[in-house]
């Protein structure tokens, strides 16, 4: 359980810095400074040379840009859950993965029904999403007396409804398509298939050809975030050697290293430098790029990248007539759909799934854990601002669907962490 509590504890610290970020961003966009503030994501820049130049506003850059590294780290999670994690057999996936396709359809049914009819109809998919560091953080706040079980099972839910977010947004939130440069993105995507194929390891060879990737998808149309997942799921998870030569090997190392242990002097003998650089050699041949990668990547994801999108996105302004502003379809359609919808959907599904038999609850977990997950779960705040950015061109919408965000994930985060620890206290 070492690295899920690894994990864990990232998501609950990275959470509390996503928090900041968000309260940042809502205090700067109701100051005296609101003008800059708008100002600032509207900034122009450009990456290229001479014809190749790519200009966009700032805050497209964060969106499409630095997202697509966002959803490249959420692809190497899902690949290596699928692999070796809670997804990766039927046993350990089918409560998570039909929890969080609970969680998806129900929300979206709500939205639809509310906006049916409406130009903002469209929107059905904000409400499906959930955010794990906002819930993680508050799911290990709620009490320590909550089984990692159920933690797990919360990460392997936000896993798996994430999967289903991104395939929303390929499939129902992409505009007209330049086939031409697809089809460019989906030549250096089968580079780096051949690449894996042929056994490259290489970090480096992944990134620059996962940039041409993400190029292409970019001026596609095809949104630029899929390609951060395509290239993921492209990422070699084999090691050169197994575990048993390399603990072999280890060990021989270790044995030469001490033998050659000077009795006097700081340095180590020019044998012992050697030995270490053989070490070094041995410890890459024994990992796995995906986890390597992974592992470099998710701090700067969680303290650097999704921060930095919640300040460019989260800056909803709040004046005297907010309470009569989310008065409105959208706003109560996102805040019932991820508030209601999420609950009812993720306990509803699992309690067929229980009861029909083909799956039980977390270990040392019961229903009230699951109720609490389920409330949880209606935090879906990251992912949520994103796709209400992609499912309308309306700044009034995208607006409302701010304010429905906000509602539903501060009343979803404050209900779950009461209800968890009741549960914490009483078992």
């Amino acid at each position: 359980m070492a690295p899920v509590s690894r994990f864990i504890h990232l998501e609950y610290t990275s959470g509390i810095v996503l928090l900041i970020s968000v309260v940042i961003a809502i205090i700067w966009a109701n100051s005296g400074y609101h003008d800059f503030y708008e100002h600032l994501w509207h900034i122009n820049f450009s990456i290229g040379f001479d014809d190749f130049m790519l200009t966009h506003p700032l805050h497209i850059w964060i969106n499409d840009g630095l997202m697509a590294i966002f959803f490249f780290v959420i692809g190497l999670e899902l690949k290596r859950e699928f692999m070796e994690g809670e997804l990766s057999s039927m046993k350990k996936a089918s409560l998570p993965m039909t929890a969080a396709l609970g969680g998806m359809i129900v929300p979206a049914l709500i939205y639809f029904m509310i906006n049916k009819g409406t130009d903002a109809s469209h929107g059905w998919g904000i409400p499906m999403a959930t955010d794990i560091a906002f819930a993680l953080a508050l799911l290990s706040m709620a009490s320590k007396h909550i089984p990692v079980s159920v933690k797990v099972f919360l990460s392997a839910l936000a896993v798996a409804d994430d999967l289903g977010a991104v395939l929303v947004i390929a499939f129902f939130y992409t505009a007209e398509i330049n086939f031409v440069a697809l089809g460019i993105g989906f030549g250096f995507l089968l580079l780096l298939i051949a690449g894996n194929g042929l056994g490259i390891r290489n970090s480096m060879f992944y990134l620059i050809i996962g940039f041409g990737v993400w190029s292409g998808f970019l001026l596609s149309g095809v949104h630029a975030t899929i390609a951060g997942v395509l290239v993921a799921f492209t990422i070699p998870a084999v090691t050169k050697i197994d575990e048993v030569i390399y603990s072999n090997n280890l060990r021989k190392l270790s044995y030469d290293f001490q033998e050659d242990i000077p009795e006097k002097g700081g340095l180590i003998t020019p044998k012992q430098n050697k030995t270490i650089q053989k070490v070094k050699s041995l410890s890459m041949a024994a990992e796995t790029p995906l986890q390597t990668i992974e592992h470099a990547l998710h701090p700067w994801v969680a303290f650097g990248i999704m921060p930095l999108f919640a300040l460019a996105n989260a800056g909803i302004v709040i004046g005297s007539d907010f309470f009569s502003s989310i008065v409105n379809p959208v706003s109560i359609g996102v805040a019932a759909g991820l508030v209601i919808g999420k609950f009812v959907g993720i306990l509803l599904f699992c309690w067929i799934m229980v009861k029909l038999g083909l799956a039980s609850l977390p270990e040392e977990a019961n229903r009230k854990h699951v109720a609490g997950v389920a409330l949880l779960a209606g935090i879906g705040f990251t992912m949520s601002l994103f796709i209400s950015g992609l499912a309308f061109k309306n700044p009034v919408f995208i607006e409302q669907a701010k304010y429905g965000i906000l509602v539903a994930s501060v009343i979803a985060g404050i209900v779950g962490t009461v209800v968890l620890k009741r549960i914490g206290k009483t078992g």
